[in-house]
Formats: C-alpha cells, structure tokens, sequence
C-alpha cells in the first residue's frame, strides 16, 4: 500500500488543530493510507529540504507566521489565493525528479462559511481586527458579500486605524467585529484585543478567529453585553475539509 502523508508547517506548533482533526478523521473514515504530522519550521527557508526529505508528503497546511512568506516557494498559486497574497494549502505533485509546489488559500471557504448564517441586512459594515494572512482572507470574503470594512492595527500603517482611533461613533458603524489576531490563544487566554468592550451592544456581532479556548476573552466579554458571538472552530473544520478537497482532486 503507497503511503500518504500531510502535514502543518508554521512556528510554534502547539496550539494546532490540524494534526488531531486529521488523525481523528483518517481514524474514523477508515483511511489507512495517510497520515498527519506536525513540521515546525524556525524559517521557511527550511521549506524546501522537509519537502526533499520527505517523499511521502503529498500536502500542507500552512499558518503562522509563513502564509505570505511561503508564496515565493511555489511553482503554481490559484487565483484567489494570488489575489489575496496568502496560501494556507500546499499539494505536492512529484515527477520523478521533479518538484512541483501548488499554493491554495481554503481560510475563504472557512470563513465565507462561517459569516454568513451571522449576517443580517442591517451589517453592512465591519472592523477587522489585524492585518495578516488570515485578514486578508477575511476582507476578501467581506468584498464577496458586499460589506465595507475598516483595518485595525496597533501601529499606525497606510489605510488602517489604530485601537485609539476607535471612538464610539465607529463602533457603532460597525455592527461586525472580526478578530484575526492571535490574541486570546490559548496559553495566553487572558489577552484581548483593545476595545472598549462597554461600546458593545446586542447590535454586534463578534467572530474571532481563535477556536482554543472556545470562548476567548473578546468573545466572552461581547456575549456579557448581548452580542452575538462566533469562535474559528467551525472556519477550522471547513477550510481542513477544503484541504482534503485539494489534495484528493486530480483536476488542482
């Protein structure tokens, strides 16, 4: 039997989903020809020898910090995830000695997926908490459903704000709050991002990216003020079964 394997690139590894949701998944589908590892990369120049010394590997996920970083490593990129300029699924194609990498971005149909059971017609506006890989993908998704957006960064950059620009008038404008930072995971649950969270209200609608703890201190503190609130765990397990669509279509 050929062997598969796939597996998560990024730095650090610990706080991954990705390895025990595929390893639960093989395990209960009855799919005994692949198998999921954690590859911690200090760099992602380390990309390219992992690949060499690994045949087996036919895919990645990646995260953070190498969603950007890792474009410059591949031979073909699909579109959305060039128009984006973030990839978070490699397949692998190998033809004898030669080593093709594909770069994909399924966060888009983890976060289309996740967003649209939580809007109504009165959320035509939204900050974005972050300005990373997985933001991109997020303001992507909210130019596809029409809403306008604003950035939110701690430092000051080109078309962002910062967290003291947020005066109550904006966060009245802006019934969706999404955060796309770190902030909240698991170990260091306590940190938040730099609202004022007495401005929340039941018009809100907060989605944070974190899925570990479920209920990060950003969400907990909107569900106190009436807000209705949404974790990353549903976007995870979408954009983990996109990943397995890509990596098992001959046609990609």
């Amino acid at each position: 039997m050929l062997m598969r394997k796939f597996g998560l690139i990024g730095f650090p590894l610990g706080h991954s989903f990705s390895k025990k949701y595929f390893s639960e998944k093989f395990s209960g589908e009855g799919i005994i020809d692949c198998i999921y590892e954690n590859y911690p990369l200090t760099g992602i120049g380390e990309l390219p020898q992992l690949i060499a010394s690994e045949p087996l590997l036919a895919g990645l996920n990646v995260t953070i910090p190498y969603k950007s970083e890792v474009i410059n490593y591949l031979g073909e990129i699909d579109s959305e995830a060039a128009e984006i300029g973030a990839v978070n699924v490699l397949k692998i194609k190998r033809e004898g000695d030669k080593i093709v990498l594909s770069g994909f971005n399924s966060d888009i149909t983890g976060i289309e997926d996740s967003l649209r059971p939580l809007l109504r017609p009165a959320i035509t506006n939204a900050l974005v908490l972050g300005t990373g890989g997985s933001s991109r993908a997020v303001r992507h998704i909210l130019r596809k459903l029409g809403i306008k957006f604003t950035l939110v960064s701690r430092e000051p950059k080109p078309d962002c704000i910062t967290y003291r620009d947020i005066t109550p008038g904006v966060m009245h404008e802006n019934p969706l709050i999404i955060n796309t930072t770190p902030l909240g995971m698991f170990p260091d649950s306590d940190s938040k991002p730099s609202l004022d969270y007495d401005l929340i209200t039941n018009r809100h609608v907060l989605f944070d990216l974190v899925y570990n703890p479920e209920l990060t201190t950003f969400l907990r503190l909107g569900q106190e003020r009436g807000a209705m609130v949404m974790n990353g765990l549903k976007m995870l397990i979408r954009q983990a079964e996109r990943s397995w669509e890509i990596w098992n279509n001959e046609n990609l």
